[in-house]
């Protein structure tokens, strides 16, 4: 009678070394935190000191980016322009190329794995799919400027096309390659949350494994791959290394995927590259481009991430 009158609902006090571990844990957690609002404040510190020297609607409005401005009086040279709207242009345009590219190979292969693939074979794909993923990006560079674009110079020559040799084409569809495991993925871990009983319900009522994964498993999963297309989108458009060796350095306004363009993170590392001096507006210019950049693929993640969260919250 004594022992069924404990309080059972008492809650344990965690000991000393838990204690130890939760303090390290949340400090970690809190430099983390506070690097991340560091380089936030450091970029809209330069950001402002950029926008005292170039008035915020040349940059955003401005049709020409060459922001090749005199470092010491008398310099020739000395006039530059930092319109961002051509490098928005080849931002967009080569994240639209890769996104055509991985968005059904992504898909149709999340499909394959999470309906169709046996465990064996499972285990064998998947990891070779996400081994991508490990390839560093300069790889896919050398591939995308060495291999692809003299391929695609060539064949579109004997079309009589006009192709430079570097363009978005050739930077887009190595992206999107490189993307591919991303997309496919989180879709296969979100076809795979789908409940059973939903494929059951359809198969009872007569229905093929094709309808069913047409008619209930896709649309059931859909929130999920809407969020995981959105974030590998965020990727290709933070992209540098495959941008800077496969499309080049030209900033123009062009839909035109056989043309050389150039992106917003390209141009970042050119201004930051060698000796600068960082009270001109040119070194400046990068930290507009990169908080610029940060608040594109901060609402592109936010967006993706309430998506993803809002699915989770249907089907857990």
């Amino acid at each position: 009678m004594v022992a069924n009158s404990i309080n059972i609902s008492t809650p344990v006090r965690p000991m000393w070394g838990d204690r130890i571990v939760v303090s390290i844990l949340a400090t970690f957690a809190g430099v983390a935190i506070i690097v991340t609002i560091g380089i936030v404040l450091s970029l809209i510190f330069e950001t402002i000191q950029f926008f005292g020297k170039v008035p915020i609607t040349d940059f955003l409005f401005g049709l020409e980016w060459s922001p090749q401005t005199a470092i010491r009086e008398g310099q020739v040279g000395s006039g530059g322009a930092f319109g961002v709207l051509p490098l928005i242009n080849g931002t967009l345009l080569i994240s639209a190329i890769a996104m055509l590219v991985a968005t059904p190979l992504g898909l149709t292969s999340a499909v394959y794995l999470s309906e169709y693939a046996s465990k064996p074979a499972r285990v064998w794909i998947k990891p070779g799919l996400e081994i991508l993923a490990g390839i560093p990006t300069v790889v896919y560079g050398f591939f995308a400027a060495l291999t692809l674009a003299p391929f695609i110079r060539m064949t579109g020559g004997q079309f009589g096309l006009q192709i430079a040799s570097e363009s978005a084409l050739a930077a887009g569809i190595v992206m999107g390659i490189m993307i591919v495991p991303l997309i496919s993925s989180l879709s296969d871990d979100v076809m795979n949350s789908v409940p059973q009983s939903l494929r059951d319900a359809s198969f009872g009522l007569g229905a093929t494994q094709s309808e069913t994964i047409r008619r209930v498993v896709f649309p059931a999963a859909l929130p999920g791959i809407s969020g995981a297309l959105l974030l590998a989108a965020s990727r290709a458009i933070g992209e540098t290394m495959i941008v800077l060796m496969a499309a080049g350095l030209a900033a123009k306004l062009s839909l035109n995927p056989l043309d050389a363009v150039t992106t917003i993170t390209v141009q970042i590392v050119a201004l930051l590259t060698g000796d600068q001096e960082f009270d001109s507006a040119k070194t400046l210019s990068a930290f507009a481009l990169g908080l610029f950049l940060f608040v594109i693929t901060l609402c592109i993640n936010v967006v993706a991430l309430h998506i993803v969260r809002k699915y989770q919250e249907n089907y857990d």
